[in-house]
């Protein structure tokens, strides 16, 4: 790790002004995710402004119903707290499913977000990599691809967006509370992401002078139920190998109203299955039904020659959590 300057924040604008004027600096609060890519010389900015101290760890309600989640929240005290388990049982159950109890601990709701991939190309600095380094080349494709992408992955990046806590936002329709060098501003949270396309070092939308000040979730719908779902090869502290996040409302369970659904684990961001809601609308649950949302969905994934098997996993898990939502019995087969 090379020396690098330090500031603690004492505001928001302070922070931005301390970021526009040291170019590569980077703002940092829990560090779980940015301290280990500076040991791993992925990262090497020649500056860190701390927003750790900023009051920004509250959870409260909005007027509106709304949840405002603070960004330096820990995420173990958002899963914990009552209005999100009580509101929004996805996202607790998604905050509790990543890392470790430690890292909750120390991790935000921000820095959370903005982690980046586990590719193991992209932490190997001794390999190609055009998220790390553009323009080298993508180490992955005809590599290790177990964990990578099989949905919006280009010919130069098939990394996989690492969050659990995003999925659950996607699907939740929550907004991101940017502070920047105009001020405020509020962005749709799948409109903070980026697909790979031919820049994957991008990872969203933001400026190098935007901080994270806040995320703010919907109220439930009413008559909803939710849930998170993530497989992946061990029970604890390990990455999703898929995943799934759904809201789904129905009229006494005859009819789906509504559903809210997002993948993980197989897109370079939160994938929000926005064909498999509209085949779910207006019909009656039946595993005919959940089989068909799925192939809607995934019509267009492109499996690697090592994580083909992401495809029917995807395909039962979504049906999995469908059906129990929907309170269906499984068909005999």
């Amino acid at each position: 790790m090379r020396p690098f300057a330090y500031e603690r924040a004492t505001d928001v604008a302070g922070a931005v002004a301390f970021l526009a004027d040291h170019p590569g600096a980077r703002a940092i609060a829990g560090g779980t995710n940015l301290v280990d890519h500076m040991k791993l010389g992925v990262a090497d900015p020649p500056a860190l402004v701390d927003i750790s101290h900023l009051d920004l760890d509250r959870i409260s309600e909005n007027p509106d119903g709304s949840l405002r989640l603070g960004a330096t929240a820990r995420n173990a005290d958002t899963a914990a707290h009552p209005l999100v388990r009580r509101r929004h049982p996805m996202l607790a159950r998604a905050l509790l499913s990543g890392a470790s109890p430690q890292l909750r601990n120390l991790a935000t709701n921000g820095g959370n977000l903005l982690q980046r991939t586990r590719c193991v190309y992209f932490q190997d600095v001794t390999t190609p990599c055009n998220k790390r380094e553009p323009g080298t080349g993508c180490s992955a494709l005809g590599g290790h691809t177990r964990q990578h992408a099989i949905l919006g992955a280009s010919d130069d990046c098939v990394a996989t967006h690492p969050s659990d806590m995003a999925v659950a936002l996607a699907a939740l329709d929550a907004r991101v509370v940017v502070h920047g060098t105009d001020g405020e501003r509020r962005l749709d949270l799948r409109a903070l992401y980026r697909l790979p396309g031919a820049h994957p070092d991008r990872d969203t939308v933001l400026e190098p002078t935007d901080v994270i000040v806040a995320i703010e979730v919907p109220a439930p719908r009413p008559g909803s139920a939710s849930t998170y779902r993530k497989v992946r090869d061990r029970a604890s502290y390990a990455f999703a190998l898929v995943s799934v996040a759904a809201e789904v409302s129905t009229d006494d369970g005859e009819v789906i109203r509504d559903a809210r659904i997002a993948f993980g684990g197989v897109a370079h961001t939160p994938w929000r299955a926005e064909r498999a809601e509209a085949v779910l609308r207006g019909n009656r649950p039946s595993a005919e039904l959940f089989a068909a949302a799925a192939d809607a969905e995934l019509a267009d994934a492109r499996p690697l020659d090592g994580n083909a098997f992401k495809i029917p996993l995807l395909r039962r898990t979504l049906a999995s959590v469908l059906r129990d939502l929907c309170q269906t019995e499984e068909q005999p087969r």
